[in-house]
C-alpha cells in the first residue's frame, strides 16, 4: 500500500528534483532509504522495568517491535557488564516509514513547546539527517497519563543524496520544517 507522503514523492518530488538538479538518470534521484530510532538506557540499565516501558513505547510511536542492544563488553566506572541490554533500536523501512515521517513532520514537531523549525545543522555531510527529540510526550499515541518518566530519544533520517544541499531539498519538499534561518 502507497502512503499520500510516498505518492507525493513518486508523483511530484521526484520528478522536479530531476528537473532542478539535471539528473539525466531516474536513479540518480535522491530518496530515502530508512529512518532509524534509537534510545539509550542510561542509568536505568539495572532496571528492567524502564527497559519494558520504552519498549512499549517504540512500539506504539513506529508500529514495530524493537531491537534491545546490548553491551560489548564491562564498563565498570559505568556499572555495566557485558550483555546486558543498554538501549533500543527500531529500523523502518518503505511504507512504514513514509507513515512514521508524515506524523513526524504533520503531528509530532508541531506539538513542541515554542516550535520554530528544526536545525539544519545536523546534516552530517554524506545527505543523512540526525535529530534529537527531549522527550517521548510530542507522540500522539503515547499518552501523558501512562508516562512515568520522560525520555528522549535520536532519530536519524538516511537518504541517498549525494550532498546535504539535495538532502536538504529533498527533506524540504517532503515537509520537514527547517528553520529558515539556518539554511
Amino acid at each position: 500500500m502507497i502512503t499520500p507522503l510516498q505518492k507525493k514523492y513518486q508523483t511530484k518530488i521526484a520528478p522536479e528534483m530531476q528537473k532542478h538538479f539535471k539528473y539525466k538518470n531516474r536513479h540518480q534521484i535522491p530518496k530515502l532509504i530508512k529512518v532509524t530510532l534509537n534510545r539509550g538506557l542510561g542509568e536505568s540499565v539495572q532496571n528492567n522495568k524502564e527497559l519494558e516501558k520504552s519498549i512499549i513505547e517504540f512500539e506504539l510511536i513506529t508500529g514495530q517491535k524493537p531491537i534491545i542492544t546490548k553491551s560489548k563488553k564491562a564498563i565498570a566506572g559505568f556499572k555495566v557488564r557485558e550483555g546486558i541490554p543498554i538501549g533500543i533500536t527500531v529500523n523502518l523501512r518503505k511504507e512504514k516509514m513514509y507513515t512514521f515521517l508524515s506524523k513526524l513532520i504533520n503531528l509530532a514537531l508541531p506539538r513542541i513547546k515554542d516550535f520554530r523549525g528544526i536545525s539544519v545543522k545536523h546534516f552530517d555531510g554524506r545527505g543523512n539527517y540526525n535529530l534529537g527529540i527531549k522527550e517521548q510526550l510530542i507522540f500522539p499515541e503515547i499518552n501523558y497519563d501512562q508516562v512515568d518518566k520522560i525520555r528522549g530519544l535520536d532519530i536519524a533520517i538516511v537518504t541517498t543524496a549525494n550532498s546535504d544541499m539535495e538532502a536538504i531539498i529533498l527533506l524540504q519538499m517532503l515537509g520537514m520544517p527547517f528553520n529558515n534561518t539556518s539554511i
